[in-house]
């Protein structure tokens, strides 16, 4: 066991029973948990354990940033960040719970459907932060409170300035099928990014594959990350990306950099970052304190303000220049239905654009 190489595909077929009846059938279910403020008890105990482990799918500077601060704020208390992928968060602690390695006190996936997964093997414990309860929404929480939507970001079209003039670049999906944008459009691939697979599903959903089979013949450069269309265009080697993080673009427009975003006019789909708290975590107190860290109104506006991250924290307010949530239209994914799909999708998707 501590030698294999958990796969999405691996984990799947151990827990696919388990899992429809999860998704589609009413399961037992637990009370949601009542609010938890952080008290001076809380906080002794969390520095008495002194330290937390954070697996995280955010890219490393925004992990990092969050370790700092959090540091900061509570001396004693140190942060190691595992970063990775989420498909490789997955796998690993797949491999160390499936080993009796209890090692993870908290982690944030940009693939929700892998808290299907762990909440499903109840290796994630409840817990409500008092912002979450006052000031989430119901549908960014989980009903057990086993976890909430800490950030998010949209996967979206952008284009360099300094190639294409604004009254000609693409406005929709529909709009990258022209024949102008042939060989130059950049696009992630769902077989590498939890994020791109989100968006693809949501695109094979909502446009149909009849349309990526189109985008498919526009001699489309392929990458591996959400983060790569980004710099592609950065720096000039395609003019357009077909999708793509839009914080990337946001940040890079804010620094005067040459690139737009644009939020398809059939919508842009939506990535939520979840995190979750797990039950056997060795610093359980540090692991709660963080968690309401996490979410409180200053680090929610932190990752809004520094990084163009999504909150939907209801004190977080847009940067100036920054388009707000409630003026974008949000294509929303089912993570049980991706969960379902996401192996017919790569494969599909493979086929198609032959990478």
């Amino acid at each position: 066991m501590r030698d294999r190489k958990w796969s999405r595909r691996d984990w799947l077929k151990v827990t696919a029973a388990t899992a429809a009846g999860m998704v589609f059938a009413e399961p037992s279910r637990a009370a949601a948990p009542p609010a938890e403020a952080v008290t001076p008890e809380l906080i002794a105990a969390a520095k008495k354990e002194g330290k937390i482990s954070f697996y995280s799918a955010l890219e490393l500077n925004t992990a990092e940033r969050l370790a700092r601060d959090f540091e900061q704020k509570y001396p004693g208390i140190s942060v190691r960040v595992e970063r990775s992928g989420a498909e490789r968060i997955f796998q690993r602690i797949a491999q160390e719970q499936g080993s009796g390695i209890h090692a993870v006190d908290v982690a944030n996936s940009t693939d929700p459907a892998h808290y299907l997964d762990w909440k499903k093997n109840d290796w994630l414990t409840a817990y409500m932060p008092e912002e979450v309860a006052k000031h989430f929404p119901a549908d960014q929480i989980d009903p057990d409170g086993t976890s909430a939507t800490s950030c998010a970001w949209f996967e979206v079209i952008g284009y360099n300035t300094e190639q294409v003039k604004r009254e000609e670049a693409p406005k929709s999906y529909a709009d990258l099928l022209d024949p102008k944008w042939r060989g130059k459009i950049v696009k992630a691939h769902p077989g590498y990014s939890g994020a791109i697979m989100t968006a693809t599903f949501v695109l094979a959903r909502d446009l149909g594959w009849p349309y990526l089979e189109k985008l498919s013949q526009q001699r489309v450069m392929q990458v591996q990350s959400a983060a790569d269309p980004p710099k592609k265009i950065l720096l000039g080697e395609r003019a357009v990306m077909a999708d793509g993080n839009d914080y990337n673009l946001v940040l890079a427009k804010d620094q005067g950099k040459p690139v737009e975003v644009v939020y398809p006019a059939e919508g842009a789909p939506l990535i939520i970052v979840p995190s979750g708290i797990f039950k056997s975590a060795p610093n359980p107190n540090a692991a709660r304190l963080f968690q309401s860290y996490f979410f409180s109104a200053a680090t929610q506006q932190m990752l809004a303000d520094e990084f163009a991250h999504r909150s939907f924290h209801a004190k977080v307010k847009e940067k100036a220049g920054h388009v707000p949530l409630d003026r974008l239209k949000m294509l929303k994914a089912d993570p049980a239905q991706v969960q379902a799909q996401s192996e017919e999708i790569k494969a599909r998707y493979a086929k198609l654009f032959r990478v």
